[in-house]
This record gives C-alpha cells, sequence and structure tokens, in this order.
C-alpha cells in the first residue's frame, strides 16, 4: 500500500508539475506576443506619421544597372550532399568563383553554416546550363520564376511607394511584362535576360551535418549582359530628360571575379564616375553594397563611386567587408549573421570616418566630390540608419519603421503583419556602442524607434553632428522569400526621405 501510494503521489506531482510547465510557457508566449504587438503598434504609428499633401508631386529615381530572371529553388532539395567534396572547408576558406561541382559545394556549406547570404559567378557555362536544365527537369514542381536584379526590384518598390522610376537596363520583352508599364525603361530590348539560381534555405534546414542559423540565399550567375552595364549609354541620355532627385546605383557586383579584357572593366566603371559626379548636388546619390568577393574590384569602387556618393546601404556582412576594405585592404568572405548592435554602430562609425576624412582631403583638388551623409544597414534582427545633422535625409525614424516593417512584410510575403507570425530577437535595451561604459537605449512602446545624435571626430580638425535610428524588426517566423529582401528595404527606407 505504502508503494502505491508513494506512485500515486508521485503521479499527482509529475502531472501538476506538467500544468505548472505548460502554464509557465503559455505565460511566456503571451508575453512574447504582447512585446511584438506593442512594437508592431509603434511601427505602425511612425509608418504613418508621415503625412504629405494630396498635390506632393511624385519623387522621381533613377536606377542603374541591369536585370535578370531570377530561377528560385530550395537549396538543399536541389543540392546533393557531398561528404568528400565539403569535409576540408575551413574557416578562412574561400573560393571566388565557381567553375566545378566540388567549388559549389563547398562555397555553399561555407555560406549555409555561416547563413551568411552570398553570390558567386560561374564561368562555366555548361555547368551552369546543366543546372538549369536539372532544375527545370527534376524539380519542375518545385521552381519558382521572378524577375530579379537589385535594379529592377528596388526600382518596383519604389514605384510602390510612390515614385516616378526610371530604370537603366537591357531586357527581354517578356521580362519587360513583369514591370510596372508606368516605370520608364533605358535600355535596348535582348532576345534573352540573364538568368540567376537563387538557391534559397530556411532557418534550421539541414544539409549533411550543417544546420542554417537563419533564413538565407546563395545565388550563381553566368550573366552575359549585366557585367558590361550595357545600359549606361542609355541610362546616361535618359537622365538629363528625367531630373531626378535621387540617382541609384547597384548590380555593380556583376562584373565581380569576370574575365575583361585588360582595360575594359577600369573604363566602365570610369563611366559610371563620370555619370554620377556630372549630377547637381542637388541630386542625391545613393549606392547599393552588395556580395563582393574580388579585392581588385572593391578598391575600383572605392575610387570611382563612394567618393561620389550621399548614401550606402548594405547588410551585416556587407558592411564587415567594406570595412574591412577601407582599413585594412583586405575583404572578409562572412561575419556574424546576428552582430550586436553595439558592434554594427561602431562600424558604421568607422566606415564614415574614413570616408568623411577622404572627402575632406580632397575636396579642394576635386570640387564634385560628395560628403557621405547617409548609412543604412539592414540586418535580420534591426535597421540601423545614420545621417549626417541638417543634411537632405528627412524622417529618419519613419525611414527605419518603413525598412523593418518591409523586411518583415516581404519575407513573409504578407501585406499584414500577424504578431503570431513574428519574433524578436532584440532584448529591451542596447548598448550604442562597444566601448566600456557605453550609453544604453531602450525600446518601449513610446520609444519603439530609438534615435540620438552625436558627434564624430574625422580628424583633428573637423567634428560632424549625425543622428543615429534603431528600428527592431519582427523577424518573419517562416521565410518564404528572402531573395531581394535587401533590395526591397533598402528602397522603402529611402522612399521616407523623399
Amino acid at each position: 500500500m505504502g508503494l502505491i501510494k508513494y506512485m500515486s503521489l508521485l503521479t499527482t506531482c509529475s502531472v501538476f508539475a506538467v500544468l505548472i510547465s505548460i502554464i509557465w510557457q503559455a505565460f511566456i508566449s503571451l508575453k512574447k506576443i504582447n512585446k511584438v504587438i506593442t512594437l508592431l503598434t509603434g511601427l505602425l504609428a511612425i509608418e504613418s506619421s508621415l503625412k504629405r499633401p494630396q498635390d506632393y508631386p511624385r519623387p522621381k529615381v533613377a536606377i542603374g544597372y541591369g536585370a535578370c530572371t531570377d530561377l528560385l529553388i530550395n537549396a538543399t532539395d536541389f543540392l546533393n550532399y557531398t561528404e568528400k567534396y565539403v569535409q576540408d572547408i575551413g574557416p578562412e576558406f574561400t573560393v571566388d568563383e565557381i567553375n566545378n561541382e566540388k567549388e559549389l559545394l563547398q562555397t555553399f556549406a561555407y555560406y549555409f553554416q555561416n547563413g551568411a547570404a552570398a553570390e558567386r559567378i560561374m564561368p562555366n557555362t555548361e555547368l551552369f546550363r546543366k543546372l538549369i536544365n536539372i532544375a527545370k527537369t527534376r524539380h519542375r514542381n518545385q521552381i519558382q520564376w521572378f524577375i530579379g536584379g537589385n535594379a529592377p526590384l528596388m526600382g518596383i518598390r519604389f514605384f510602390m511607394e510612390g515614385a516616378d522610376v526610371l530604370l537603366g537596363a537591357r531586357l527581354s520583352h517578356k521580362l519587360r511584362r513583369l514591370i510596372p508599364e508606368e516605370i520608364k525603361i533605358a535600355g535596348e530590348e535582348i532576345d534573352e535576360d540573364d538568368i540567376h539560381i537563387i538557391l534559397e534555405y530556411k532557418s534550421g534546414d539541414n544539409w549533411g551535418p550543417f544546420t542554417a542559423p537563419r533564413a538565407n540565399r546563395y545565388i550563381i550567375h553566368n550573366d552575359k549582359n549585366n557585367p558590361h552595364l550595357n545600359s549606361l549609354e542609355h541610362f546616361e541620355e535618359a537622365l538629363k530628360e528625367f531630373q531626378p532627385k535621387l540617382v541609384v546605383i547597384s548590380g555593380l557586383q556583376m562584373m565581380d571575379s569576370y574575365q575583361f579584357e585588360e582595360g575594359v572593366r577600369e573604363a566602365r566603371l570610369y563611366k559610371v564616375q563620370q555619370q554620377i559626379s556630372r549630377q547637381p548636388p542637388t541630386v542625391l546619390q545613393h549606392f547599393e553594397m552588395a556580395s563582393y568577393v574580388e579585392i581588385e574590384l572593391l578598391q575600383m569602387l572605392r575610387k570611382n563611386v563612394l567618393p561620389y556618393v550621399d548614401s550606402i546601404g548594405m547588410n551585416e556582412q556587407e558592411l564587415d567587408n567594406l570595412r574591412q576594405v577601407l582599413e585594412f585592404d583586405r575583404i572578409t568572405l562572412a561575419s556574424d549573421w546576428n552582430p550586436r548592435i553595439a558592434s554594427t554602430l561602431d562600424h558604421m562609425r568607422e566606415v564614415f570616418k574614413i570616408l568623411a576624412n577622404n572627402y575632406y582631403e580632397n575636396i579642394k583638388r576635386n570640387g564634385r566630390l560628395r560628403l557621405l551623409t547617409r548609412i543604412h544597414v539592414h540586418t535580420l534582427a534591426y535597421q540601423a540608419i545614420l545621417v549626417v545633422k541638417d543634411s537632405q535625409w528627412n524622417n529618419t525614424n519613419v525611414s527605419a519603421a518603413k525598412a523593418a516593417l518591409t523586411a518583415h512584410r516581404y519575407v513573409c510575403q504578407t501585406n499584414m503583419v500577424n504578431p503570431e507570425s513574428a519574433s524578436l530577437l532584440l532584448d529591451d535595451s542596447f548598448a550604442i556602442s562597444a566601448t566600456k561604459n557605453a550609453e544604453r537605449k531602450t525600446f518601449s512602446t513610446q520609444n519603439p524607434v530609438p534615435c540620438w545624435k552625436e558627434f564624430i571626430e574625422v580628424n583633428a580638425q573637423k567634428s560632424i553632428e549625425i543622428e543615429i535610428c534603431i528600428a527592431p524588426v519582427l523577424v518573419c517566423r517562416v521565410a518564404k522569400k528572402t531573395a531581394g529582401a535587401g533590395d526591397n528595404i533598402s528602397a522603402a527606407g529611402l522612399s521616407q526621405h523623399l
């Protein structure tokens, strides 16, 4: 009898413990959802706070260069894990271009386990066509086709946000039909579009022994049109008549690790420099970074593009890469996929300081240089925007909120943000720098997008006052599409400044 009573008591305690655990988990879940709802309400209020008069003119935005067709497929279904190919990759593994199956699997494994977005050229045309054929035949019920390329995706987003858009791109009649007819095209029609294979994966996906820490994508391409910026001259002519308020430069990563005849690439980038340096000071200019792997091209961008733009947009991987190039003249392939806000802000300050110092050192010799006045870094967990005080970039808090909401809407492929479909990766507060005793800021109902002002000492003679805003991202729990997210986020953020 004693044993029976003991077992009965143990069972009762076990059931009670399970009920307490269930209640506690429900309490924690409810608390998390309430936090998401609170921040969502605040973000939506900020997004809708920018009231423009009914007769407010549609801002004109011109975007170059290039376009493509995206073939989207699940990465882990498409690629067969092969142990002998990936067992030797280490933390310093690097392949600039994909020439065979082994290099494809090695590079995918490297970025997949790091949760890092990546883009690589595949000069091996035969292999590239073979992969497309496999996708079309063996995975025909799984693949999806979309319009692709930084410029078209940003252009469509700007149009959706109320802008008149000029797109510098050469595309086929078939691809043109996917772009709103109101968007003007500067570029000749071509018979066949470049194709990009987008290998997407979700957070928690497994491939061999690897598990993806976050949703992302790996892109391979074998472009024939985009690397040569074939729409550049048409774009130049159209700009004169269009007279934009904002010019966006993107797609230059297509020139990365590409086989050009000697001097050709330099000549094309010099023409880009001439084009953007001729724009009047009243025309804002933005450069959208991407996944670059070749130090030589990044050095060319540092010379021909960065000194002539007002704004730069990038993700956390691209920020670290740019900082490494500017500070140490080297590249980094994969960095922390979820960096602390403090680290990101310090890196943004470093990039701003280097480029601003370069401006003040060289402005007397070249009056067409521009002081960088805006940096936007979009990460999985938050949006960080730095602007120079009293510059032409207004509504910074609205820009950050808009970017954060667009991140969720695009990745979840929805217009409505469902709190149960979102999660937060951030704590309630954050340090504004990784330095000791740094000030902390808090996300709250009254202040869902913390903003503050500070000074950056560019050199011994010059300090610049800046404003920084941080917006939390309501991360999509089940990612439906990641390719193109950065372009949509960046364009959405920029649209609120115009």
